[in-house]
């Protein structure tokens, strides 16, 4: 099912703000094919759905939200708390892949 819902282009470039590239999310991948990205907080799945659909030309089966509170944080007397974060969990069908780095592609050739 594809969406037929235009969004605007600039919202979706905002939408995405970075992977979470770590040793977990590398064991969520290998065991159920997904990816999981760093959104804005106010992202519903489907402009998600859009936005990664729009960047990285690849069908998407699921997308999943989890809101996460910001940890509490003290120095001192002083207490603060980190930002809240809201993570996707992108589900991908089985011949579909992102990939981060381009094979082939030089990033930096100034040495």
């Amino acid at each position: 099912m594809s969406i037929n819902i235009k969004y605007n282009k600039e919202r979706l470039m905002k939408i995405l703000l970075f992977p979470i590239i770590s040793e977990k999310a590398t064991f969520v991948y290998k065991k159920n094919k997904q990816i999981i990205f760093c959104v804005m907080r106010d992202a519903t799945k489907l402009e998600i759905k859009a936005a990664i659909e729009l960047f990285f030309k690849v069908k998407i089966k699921a997308v999943q939200v989890v809101n996460r509170l910001g940890k509490q944080k003290r120095s001192g007397k002083n207490i603060g708390r980190r930002k809240h974060m809201r993570h996707a969990f992108i589900c991908l069908y089985p011949d579909q892949e992102i990939d981060f780095i381009k094979k082939g592609e030089i990033i930096n050739d100034s040495y």
